[in-house]
């Protein structure tokens, strides 16, 4: 059963994993890069306030044409180009075999029959309690936009998304009405305290260009999400199959 598992989850993330990350690559990178070309021209026109040798000075503060006078930028990330695209695929293609984990371990736990049609509906629920309802309250965010602490932001996303999930699963496996208004305060709570946002926000990115990232973003997670759970609704059975006639 275990090696079942992780085959199929691997296999499933792999194919739903390259086919999203093409359609990133067209949808979703082009905007990151064109926020990165904003937040690196307002950081190359932005005076900045520093103190050298005891004195208050002004100095310009620089972007990737180069560093600030005495500061030393260790961070890495991957060059423009195939290098990145080659990373954001990777990426994509681990949080899709993450996902097809979480789907067929809560397909067995609960006792379901995996198929392509149970599957997608789990599927559905993954992104609503991990993707859409966190976004609510939490947009994504492009670089250079303004956002709370990291902390905090990661808080909130985490309950937000447990009680989303267990509120759903009680919504929808339980018929009994006052477990129904459980699960839909829990669905609504979150939401009710509020995510955490920053005091004065201030935003690099022009509003229409985060709008349309945070739109097409959820679109990329909901295409995620229910590519995986087809993959594993296919292979599924067949593994199943397989492992029977062994």
């Amino acid at each position: 059963m275990i090696t079942r598992v992780l085959t199929v989850s691997i296999l499933a993330g792999l194919l739903a994993g390259l086919i999203v990350a093409a359609l990133q690559h067209v949808t979703t990178t082009p905007l990151i890069l064109k926020a990165e070309t904003y937040e690196a021209a307002l950081a190359l026109k932005a005076p900045a306030l520093a103190a050298i040798d005891g004195e208050a000075k002004i100095i310009l503060a620089h972007g990737p044409a180069g560093d600030a006078p005495g500061h030393d930028h260790a961070e890495w990330k991957p060059q423009d180009g195939f290098q990145r695209t080659l990373f954001t695929g990777a990426v994509t293609i681990a949080t899709a075999i993450g996902f097809a984990a979480l789907l067929l371990a809560g397909m067995i736990a609960a006792g379901d029959g995996i198929d392509q049609r149970s599957a997608l509906v789990w599927g559905a629920c993954g992104f609503l309690a991990l993707g859409l309802a966190p976004a609510m309250g939490l947009a994504p965010e492009l670089p250079g936009a303004a956002s709370a602490a990291l902390e905090q932001r990661q808080l909130w996303w985490l309950w937000t998304a447990i009680v989303t999930g267990v509120g759903l699963f009680l919504f929808l496996r339980f018929d009994q009405p006052w477990l129904k208004l459980v699960a839909i305060v829990l669905i609504l709570l979150p939401h009710v305290v509020g995510a955490p946002h920053p005091a004065a926000p201030e935003s690099k990115v022009p509003a229409e260009v985060a709008a349309h990232f945070a739109s097409l973003s959820l679109g990329i997670q909901a295409a995620l999400w229910l590519v995986t759970a087809f993959m594993v609704g296919v292979l599924w059975p067949r593994a199943t199959r397989r492992a029977a006639e062994a």
